[in-house]
């Protein structure tokens, strides 16, 4: 009974009794990696299409802001993926969440996720709403105020900056 005790008063409180800077590492990899895939996507689907989107929706500049999308999903989503400047590459990053959810998401409810049927070509769901970008939003608030953690550019910058 003690040793169960032991194990649940040990792993069953917050913090785990791990370096608390470890936190950061995997919300640099699920952000990091999520970025920069939406940002290939894009771009494997062909540019011209998501501008097509934007200039649909009544976007002013939609080719500049197409253009500029990608490039902070992909360039921002590998700064953060290495822990590089992650407050300067967070600032675009949260400047693309914040147009998402207003453009694309809020008229969609807060759910990301709308089961609406299911059959035998399996499941359907609806739009999705902003909950993911505020998931997004959240975890780059995180990585701002906390660091990036261990195994991080911004990481070795302080250290080297301390001496």
């Amino acid at each position: 009974m003690t040793l169960i005790s032991s194990f649940f008063r040990k792993y069953s409180i917050s913090p785990l009794p791990i370096p608390a800077q470890w936190y950061a590492l995997p919300l640099r990899l699920i952000v990091g990696f999520g970025f920069v895939e939406h940002g290939y996507a894009k771009l494997a689907r062909g540019p011209e299409g998501f501008i097509a989107i934007l200039h649909a929706m009544g976007m002013p500049f939609a080719e500049v802001l197409g253009w500029a999308t990608i490039v902070v999903e992909i360039v921002g989503g590998l700064l953060v993926l290495c822990g590089a400047f992650v407050p300067l590459a967070a600032v675009p990053m949260i400047a693309v969440l914040l147009v998402a959810i207003v453009t694309v998401h809020l008229p969609n409810g807060f759910s990301s996720i709308k089961l609406m049927s299911y059959d035998a070509a399996g499941a359907h769901f609806g739009q999705p709403g902003y909950e993911t970008d505020l998931l997004y939003l959240a975890a780059l608030m995180a990585l701002c105020i906390g660091g990036a953690g261990p195994f991080s550019v911004d990481g070795f910058l302080r250290r080297r900056q301390a001496y």
